[in-house]
């Protein structure tokens, strides 16, 4: 699979430094993750309302290494680290990227995926040029309250800057001709460009990765206080990478060139 970062020498942690937070770990008997349930192919809830996604099957498969009992919960994306300090849930797993920002509040796992980000347009889109000249007076996309809303107000000062309550809101605006641009990770447009998309829409672009606003990649978030839920969680993601189960899910759900 192309321009698809995997973390394996970060997930590879040393047990024995875990050892001491995974005494106390032993008291998670089951642990309730959040989700958002509208980013494909992370999660997605299905024409069933039956969540899906390579998240949906990342996070079961932590849970058989951890051997607790998981729930899931959905949750609007604007809310959903709120809804983890209020209690709502145990861990975050929503394609969040790990921030600095972020991290302010809660604290993350190993990560487990990176990709890159592109910006996508209508296939009469003549330039690849994507530079904030370029794009003076263009409207650009994105979700809001992510990495990729925070990018273009940075930089995209003389853009109009339309954010959504989900992704799919945005694709949708870009499909009926009411945006010039999204900006987005490249798995979730990918997603689109090849499904509903496919006709209307094209990649532009990829876009620079500004480390103060993307972060180190996407992780698990979980509140500062559960130190051994992190340890726990940090142990399994290893164990994924090093017996390839976490490969088998990359290449099942993020099929693009």
């Amino acid at each position: 699979m192309k321009g698809f970062v995997r973390f394996a020498a970060a997930a590879a942690l040393t047990l024995a430094g875990a050892t001491g937070a995974l005494a106390q770990a032993k008291e998670w008997k089951e642990i309730r993750i959040g989700t958002e349930g509208a980013y494909p192919p992370y999660n997605n809830l299905n024409a069933k309302k039956e969540l899906e996604g390579f998240e949906i099957d990342y996070g079961n498969l932590l849970c058989e290494k951890m051997k607790v009992k998981c729930t899931w919960v959905v949750q609007d994306w604007d809310g959903i680290i709120p809804a983890l300090q209020a209690n709502k849930y145990d861990i975050i797993l929503a394609g969040m990227n790990a921030t600095e920002e972020r991290r302010k509040q809660v604290d993350f796992t190993t990560p487990y995926s990176k990709t890159p980000i592109w910006m996508i347009g209508p296939k009469s889109t003549k330039s690849d040029d994507i530079s904030p000249a370029a794009l003076k007076g263009k409207s650009i996309g994105a979700q809001g309250s992510t990495i990729h809303a925070n990018y273009v107000e940075k930089f995209y000062k003389d853009s109009t800057a339309r954010l959504y309550p989900t992704q799919e809101e945005a694709n949708l605006d870009l499909l009926n001709g009411r945006l010039d641009y999204i900006v987005a990770d490249a798995l979730a447009l990918a997603d689109f460009l090849k499904g509903q998309g496919k006709d209307c829409c094209k990649r532009i672009a990829e876009v620079k990765r500004d480390d103060a606003i993307h972060g180190a990649g996407v992780a698990g978030a979980v509140r500062k206080s559960d130190t051994a839920l992190k340890a726990l969680v940090d142990k399994a993601i290893a164990e994924t990478v090093a017996d390839g189960s976490l490969k088998k899910l990359e290449d099942k759900w993020f099929k693009f060139e």
